[in-house]
């Protein structure tokens, strides 16, 4: 598999930025700085966000800040329409001049040409040893001369398991892999499932590869190198093909009442899934309230404490604002400040990518569904041991619909999750080769 070193990685993207700017006639304005300077008088700022509960945590920004007032815009999650959207008004014109845009869309809307470089913006520069070293990667790609967001949420893993069962059965919660495989059998055994293998949310399966020292694209200083099929990868898709022939793990699509059913009554022992799937746990099965607990994500070498994540956005300044040095002072305040991520803590159960925000009171406290756990500082461990070296690629939609594709055959006995793999990569090539994106041979 091919990595890359931060500064080969800045002249990557400028290379490929550059390459299919002039794919589209011209080079693209994303390749230079953007200006970072006060404008004159007072100043509205527009902001899209899909946030629960955005609009009252603004509003604490907009009682304190008379001068600089935000407009919240709210609107489906990112790949549901939000992120065309933006595309689209980027085009014409009138885009908001703030967005939240994930980390594995980010790529994607830098080739375009669609997010302002940050990096003439003294104060963003200077919150970098605010942020957790990896999700300040993501905002800069991996670059040292380039800030295309404000990290704004994070999504370590670790494993939330049901407590009683294992107890009841005198099944030890496994600490490696290979012991995850031997207490699925005995689970099985049992009449269950460990977990259910998602289908169709291949975000997931990145953070399983994550874990594991993978990575799935990279670029030479010239072209990206797509690698879904890397060493890594291929030996988290072989385990989970094996748990899956062997008909040790359900796989029903994830988000679905069924999946829900499935916890719901205890069909369903465990979720390796990232710190908001607290949320989704509660919520998606109420009866087992004060059975579950976290513990670490499963390693593959014993003694050791990697782990994967799973989500997470940034908060970029779309292409076209006439207000970035005012734009970027609301972004570092919704993101640094212990107000505003507290409340967006309360609001959303949003997980700060701040160092100190892993401190905060509101991740301090036991959690009631969890029997009293405190579950969060099993997250704020994880958030400091994902590696800082995973990379998304330009076209991850269409990344994730290929691969989601082959995964939905795969478990229904029709090919392997390597073929699937295999299948998305060739797919990926052909899609950055039709937009002008510079492939490796």
């Amino acid at each position: 598999m091919q990595h890359t070193s931060k500064k080969a990685l800045a002249v990557a993207l400028t290379a490929t930025l550059l390459l299919t700017g002039c794919a589209a006639g011209g080079t693209p304005e994303s390749a230079e700085t953007a200006v970072c300077e006060p404008s004159d008088g007072d100043v509205t700022l527009e902001f899209t966000s899909w946030i629960p509960g955005i609009e009252d945590v603004v509003s604490i920004w907009n009682d304190a800040n008379p001068d600089i007032q935000v407009k919240v815009q709210t609107g489906p999650n990112g790949n549901s329409g939000t992120y065309q959207n933006f595309f689209n008004q980027i085009a014409a014109g009138n885009a908001s001049d703030l967005g939240q845009i994930e980390y594995d869309a980010l790529p994607n809307f830098v080739v375009q040409d669609g997010v302002e470089d940050l990096s003439a913006c003294a104060d963003v520069v200077a919150a970098e040893d605010q942020f957790v070293d990896w999700a300040w990667g993501q905002v800069t790609l991996g670059t040292e001369s380039a800030v295309y967001g404000v990290p704004q949420d994070t999504g370590p893993m670790g494993l939330f398991y049901r407590t009683d069962l294992f107890e009841q059965n005198g099944i030890a919660v496994p600490t490696t892999w290979d012991e995850y495989k031997e207490a699925a059998k005995k689970v099985r055994a049992a009449g269950g499932y460990i977990t259910n293998f998602s289908q169709s949310d291949i975000n997931q399966f990145a953070g399983f590869v994550w874990q594991a020292g993978g990575d799935w694209f990279a670029n030479d200083g010239s072209a990206w190198t797509v690698s879904l099929t890397g060493d890594d990868s291929a030996k988290v898709a072989d385990y989970w093909q094996e748990l899956i022939d062997e008909d040790l793990v359900s796989t029903y699509p994830a988000w679905t009442d069924e999946w829900n059913n499935a916890y719901n009554s205890s069909q369903v022992w465990t979720w390796n899934s990232a710190v908001w799937g607290a949320n989704s746990i509660s919520s998606g099965a109420p009866d087992t309230a004060g059975n579950w607990a976290v513990a670490p994500l499963p390693q593959w070498t014993a003694g050791e404490s990697a782990a994967g994540n799973w989500g997470g956005s940034s908060i970029a300044v779309l292409k076209g604002s006439e207000h970035i040095h005012e734009a970027t002072k609301f972004a570092l305040w919704l993101n640094t400040s212990d107000e505003a991520l507290t409340a967006l803590a309360d609001a959303a159960n949003l997980y700060p990518a701040t160092t100190a925000g892993l401190k905060l009171p509101a991740f301090s406290e036991g959690v009631e569904f969890y029997g009293g756990q405190k579950i969060y500082d099993v997250f704020a461990d994880a958030a400091t041991s994902v590696s800082p070296d995973f990379t998304w690629g330009p076209t991850m939609t269409q990344t994730y619909a290929d691969v989601s594709d082959g995964f939905k055959a795969a478990v229904s006995g029709q090919g392997t999750l390597l073929d699937a793999l295999d299948k998305g990569q060739t797919a990926t090539i052909k899609t950055l080769e039709s937009q002008s994106i510079p492939v490796a041979e």
